[in-house]
């Protein structure tokens, strides 16, 4: 203040134009917020006071009155008073709250008078009463009035962001209004809705035009598992709940948009001005309805970095809304940021700095506006608003950079296949309805199109029951099977079925058991039906679990989470630091596998149709993860050939045969083929077997007693002896010789009716199994190739897309690429704003996981001779018979950050394998690995039997507590904290009173050329038996609220399963005796580095030049795919848009390899709005 004004102040002139006459007017010492009862006098004595003032010579004392008038619940809210009390604090600035009483019940002529004047609708405001004042008083108004009639209509919030040019997601508006009725039209379909002509398929969004009724539905197509999503105001701890109505609302009027897929994560906008935006990341609330509050109950947020383009949006939407403070939402999916929701007036909750940034911003306005015309001496303080802040990892830890795993599924039902030659007209018609005359291949799976399959079927059933002689050849046995298994259930949902239809332009060649009589020449159509092969309960309890240990393999939180092994990640990702997407095949079973997996790694609850809608990405991904077995390479015809010709020889194998059928002289073959011994003799036995096993369901199914008995998964006897029944008719041909083909599924329906239906004690299973067991060992491995260079080409035909993709990904982590960052000005509590782990998780079936570890054994990746951790780990390799369900093959990239950029030490890659599921029967030969992450060799004597490999429950029967007992940390092990720099603090966990035998966790020191500091060792992979034995459930411990518990999990969900007294199942997951648990990862090798990794995913990319077509074909397909994103796959695809190109030579930390928008958990954004390429993804 200017020695003037002291001097004034001292003469008791005033400085405030409201208050009481005798007051004096120092004012208080941190500002002018004046409130509620000395707000004001009559208006006419301010109006006198007034005049007085402007007769007084000094203009400098006038105060710029800020006006306040809103409910009171929102004039007295924690960020109002924050932002008022620092607006006090400028010299010139008084604040008043008009009372709410006043604004409610008096004329607007005896409101209190102001300059400027902030005022903004709630529920109960009237708006009319103060756009009246505003023209009577007319102040300068922060946020305009007359808009926030428009702001209440979503409707008109559409219109005006539309006119803006501000991206907005596809829309249509049901106006349900009696005078005009041509905005009424509603078409509702099955998996879509028709909106005045604009189609939306599922996923779409139902928002009521009121934008004050929160009643959003969010509905899923019928193969993500149908119903809707219900949001509405938050109440406690819900936001949303998930609802298996599947029709949308038959009363008032809607928009309908379609659903945007933002990997579970909204952004919201506040800005201030058009100069100023915040921004705030939050777990949307359709993923599962559970708000995450933090120890003070207030739902968690994280501020977020908003792009260029994005601020733009932010300008646009303050200045065509003329709102100054303005809150909206934003939607970052397909490297695009996209508006759907304005809601006008809103402050963030909780920020100190922003609390500041907004006064200032605020404060500076009103000086800059009204200053001048009261002559008050101002010029705006220059001062960089948002300094640029480049966080570095301090510290000399290794950094991990980028997870990649390729996962098969879950335990699923036995897979059924059948097969049958149709040629009547009306299959021709459906064929030709389609278009699919170009390809000659259709496949049939959305509801609508297996309801009229089945109507045809019944057609011709019926015309066959009245005309024997008729002339449909169509076999009436296979048209009953055809309608039973599409009439099963009751109803179309989920990916259960499937039928494709193949066109023959002759005709059908004779091949197998089933079609050894067809008639005649001329085209016709082979019709395969699908069935069978759904995740069952088990497979999901197995994903889920594994999801959950799999956070164990990143590195441990700090704050709350810290020493809590797993929730490291669970930080890590609620912090937007993590990037993760999910990819599956298009196989319901895969997609289930990888929803369940996503909510254990994420601690989400609820139901799997929301997070698989909203996190696993299935569209349009080329060959990415989906392999069309139907169409055999010729290498597997060949290989398939020969595979069969030496397994039909009546006689024991000889050392010729070993040559033939092992020449890569792996263990596991050669045991199996030792139990074996002749293959026809073994084939019969297991015919007898079968045939045995059949009788005896048949006699269960007389006995009146199981009736009704259920079996495993809803199954019935029925079904359990047509399942056997079909594999005893196939398996051995009329020709007498053993068809070899279905040997995979007989070792399938065993293995599944071993585990789950052994209540029925059927006799001679166990043998059974174990000589399936020993068949399927051969011939399903053999079917990827027999010799080395069989099996590279069979493998580079299913995955050399898969290679590439795995390539660029290795590539992108070290860029700095606009996914969605933690602001480092605003990030409290987050030590390094900076980290950013990329998590590419791809699950598919059992051929893409055989191929793509074919290529990594005998690709040429390492030398074996020269290098003696790959030979362990091709012998370790060679010695697992069987990639069972949830096999894993895991690919972490480590970063130094004391090396230099260009050195090939920089990067640093670790691969990991499991071999999935325990089996069902003792696992006394089971190979044992090296455990995770294995120790030097000068510290090999200390663990030489350590096999992680076995079945530690056993061990340690003290470990699994009785229900009732709350779980005591110290009880069951003590806790040593692992020295580590920053963030990177990691739990270890022994128990001293254990055998060497081997623990639960196994803490190894790093390998020898580091010193210890250098890599993050620890706990990471717990063994997954028992939720004691590793699977900390985080809830348990008290850690994140929004851990699910499993104890309750399996008790509530798996109680129908659980045979009596095993509520604690030591041969599975605790409380799921029925679900077997899965094998730790086993470490191939741990000292690879990047640009070892790369060259090796180049070479075997290029080495078949077709192959090399091929991939070629698919990217340029995955380049157009975005254009025209397909209408029958409800996963639009996500897109990282990227300009593949050839590798680096140098690996340089900060190069740009690949222009990429890759979004993290959450949005993605593109830098350059010019490169619009699309890795459709």
């Amino acid at each position: 203040m200017s020695e003037a004004s002291n001097q004034d102040q001292a003469d008791g002139l005033p400085r405030f134009v409201i208050g009481s006459e005798d007051e004096d007017h120092t004012g208080p010492k941190d500002g002018h917020m004046k409130n509620e009862g000395d707000l004001f006098r009559g208006v006419e004595e301010e109006e006198e006071e007034l005049e007085e003032e402007e007769e007084d010579d000094s203009p400098s004392e006038r105060q710029i009155v800020v006006g306040i008038c809103s409910m009171m619940k929102k004039s007295n809210s924690k960020p109002m008073t924050q932002i008022l009390e620092r607006l006090c604090k400028f010299e010139y600035i008084t604040v008043v709250i008009f009372p709410e009483e006043v604004i409610l019940n008096e004329p607007v002529d005896n409101w209190p008078l102001c300059d400027c004047l902030i005022s903004f609708h709630s529920k109960g405001f009237p708006l009319d009463k103060a756009v009246e004042y505003a023209k009577l008083r007319n102040p300068l108004l922060i946020n305009d009035l007359n808009m926030q009639y428009f702001i209440q209509d979503r409707r008109e919030v559409y219109r005006i962001l539309q006119e803006e040019g501000i991206d907005l997601p596809r829309y249509a508006v049901l106006n349900r209004d009696p005078d005009r009725p041509e905005e009424c039209s509603l078409v509702e379909g099955e998996d879509h809705v028709e909106v005045n002509g604009e189609v939306f398929p599922k996923p779409f969004v139902e928002k009521p035009v009121c934008a004050e009724d929160h009643n959003v539905y969010i509905y899923y197509p019928t193969s993500a598992g149908g119903g809707s999503q219900r949001l509405f105001r938050k109440i406690g701890s819900r936001s949303s709940v998930y609802s298996p109505e599947s029709s949308v609302r038959k009363t008032g009027s809607y928009i309908y948009e379609e659903f945007m897929p933002t990997d579970g994560t909204d952004v919201k906008v506040y800005t201030v001005g058009p100069d100023y935006a915040h921004a705030e990341a939050r777990k949307s609330p359709a993923l599962d309805g559970k708000v995450e509050r933090d120890s003070e109950g207030k739902e968690i947020r994280y501020p977020v970095m908003l792009t260029a383009m994005e601020k733009l949006v932010a300008r646009k939407v303050c200045l065509a809304f003329k709102q100054t403070v303005c809150g909206f939402d934003l939607l970052r999916a397909n490297g695009h940021s996209f508006v759907c929701d304005v809601n006008g007036f809103s402050f963030v909750k909780n920020s100190m700095k922003y609390y500041d940034d907004c006064a200032k911003v605020l404060g500076n306005m009103v000086m800059r506006e009204l200053a001048p015309q009261f002559h008050i001496p101002w010029s705006i303080p220059m001062e960089a608003e948002d300094i640029p802040i480049v966080p570095t990892t301090s510290g000399t830890m290794m950094e991990l950079r980028c997870v990649i795993a390729i996962i098969r599924h879950g335990d699923r039902t036995p897979k059924q296949k059948m097969k049958m030659e149709v040629r009547h007209p009306l299959f021709f018609e459906l064929f030709e309805k389609y278009g699919r005359y170009k390809s000659g291949k259709l496949k049939l799976k959305k509801p609508k199109q297996l309801q009229e399959v089945l109507d045809i079927a019944r057609l011709l059933l019926a015309e066959l029951g009245q005309h024997t002689d008729c002339e449909i050849e169509e076999k009436k046995s296979k048209l009953e099977q055809l309608k039973t298994v599409l009439e099963m259930y009751g109803h179309f949902s989920g990916i259960n079925r499937k039928v494709q239809l193949t066109h023959l332009p002759n005709g059908q060649p004779k091949a197998s058991s089933e079609e050894e009589d067809s008639q005649r020449e001329g085209p016709s159509l082979l019709l395969v039906l699908k069935w069978g092969g759904e995740l069952t309960p088990a497979g999901r309890v197995q994903a889920e679990e594994l999801g959950r240990a799999f956070r164990c393999m990143y590195p441990g939180g700090q704050g709350d989470y810290a020493g809590f092994p797993g929730c490291g990640l669970l930080r890590l990702h609620s912090t937007y630091r993590h990037d993760l997407k999910i990819y599956a095949s298009d196989e319901g079973r895969v997609q289930m596998t990888a929803a369940a997996f996503a909510k254990g790694l994420l601690a989400l609850e609820g139901e799997l149709t929301p997070i698989l809608v909203q996190m696993v990405k299935s569209a349009n991904m080329n060959g990415l993860l989906d392999s069309d077995s139907d169409s055999l390479t010729d290498c597997q015809q060949r290989v398939k050939a020969h595979l069969h010709e030496i397994m039909q020889k009546d006689q024991d194998f000889s050392q010729a045969d070993y040559e033939k059928l092992a020449p890569t002289g792996s263990p596991s073959l050669v045991n199996s083929m030792k139990i074996i011994e002749n293959p026809v003799k073994t084939c019969d036995k297991v015919y007898a077997l079968i045939q045995s096993l059949t009788s005896q369901i048949r006699k269960r199914l007389e006995d009146p007693k199981s009736a009704d008995l259920q079996l495993y998964h809803s199954e019935t006897l029925e079904l359990m002896l047509q399942r056997w029944s079909k594999l005893e008719r196939d398996f051995r041909m009329k020709s007498g010789r053993y068809d070899i083909s279905k040997i995979p599924d007989i070792y399938d329906c065993v293995k599944y009716d071993t585990q789950h239906n052994s209540s029925l004690g059927l006799e001679d299973t166990l043998e059974l199994f174990r000589l399936s067991r020993a068949l399927a060992d051969i011939v399903i491995p053999q079917e990827y190739g027999i010799n080395k260079p069989e099996k590279l080409d069979i493998a580079q035909a299913y995955c050399v897309p898969l290679m590439k993709k795995i390539q660029l990904d290795l590539q992108r982590t070290h860029e700095d690429e606009a996914v969605n960052k933690l602001h480092p000005l605003y990030s409290r509590g987050v030590m390094s704003p900076g980290r950013h782990v990329r998590t590419r998780l791809y699950f598919t079936s059992e051929s893409h996981v055989h191929s793509l570890l074919s290529i990594f054994r005998y690709g040429g990746l390492l030398d074996e001779v020269k290098d003696q951790q790959w030979k362990q780990a091709l012998d370790y390799l060679g010695a697992v018979s069987e990639l069972n369900y949830m096999t894993q093959i895991v690919i972490m990239l480590y970063e130094d950050n004391n090396k230099d950029p260009s050195s090939e030490e920089r990067f640093h890659v670790e691969l990991h394998f499991s071999p999935g599921v325990k089996g069902c029967e003792d696992e006394e030969n089971v190979p044992l690995g090296f455990g995770f992450r294995p120790a030097s060799a000068e510290n090999q004597e200390k663990q030489t039997n350590q096999g992680s490999l076995e079945d530690l429950s056993q061990d340690e029967p003290d470990r699994a507590l009785p229900l009732n007992e709350p779980i005591n940390m110290q009880k069951r092990s003590p806790m040593l904290r692992n020295r580590k720099a920053g963030s990177m603090e990691v739990l270890s966990e022994t128990s001293p009173n254990h055998s060497s035998k081997g623990t639960s966790y196994r803490l190894f020191p790093s390998c020898s050329r580091q010193s210890p500091e250098v890599k993050q060792t620890g706990p990471v992979f717990p063994h997954t038996g028992s939720l004691c034995s590793g699977l900390f459930s985080a809830s348990v411990l008290g850690v994140s609220s929004s851990a699910p518990n499993l104890r309750e999990y399996v008790l509530t969900h798996h109680r129908k399963n659980l045979s009596p007294g095993s509520v604690l199942g030591r041969d599975g997951f605790e409380g799921c005796s029925m679900v077997p648990s899965i094998y730790p990862l086993e470490t191939l090798h741990n000292s690879l580095s990047l640009k070892q990794v790369d060259e090796f995913l180049s070479a075997v990319c290029e080495s078949s030049s077709e192959a090399h077509a091929k991939t070629m074909k698919a990217l340029s397909a995955l380049f157009d795919s975005q254009s025209q994103a397909s209408m029958d796959t409800y996963t639009r695809p996500s897109t990282e848009t990227t300009v593949p190109c050839p590798p680096p030579k140098h690996y340089r930390s900060g190069s740009s390899i690949t222009v990429s928008s890759a979004g993290p958990s959450s949005p993605n954004t593109v830098i350059n709005p010019a490169v619009q390429f699309s890795f459709s993804d």
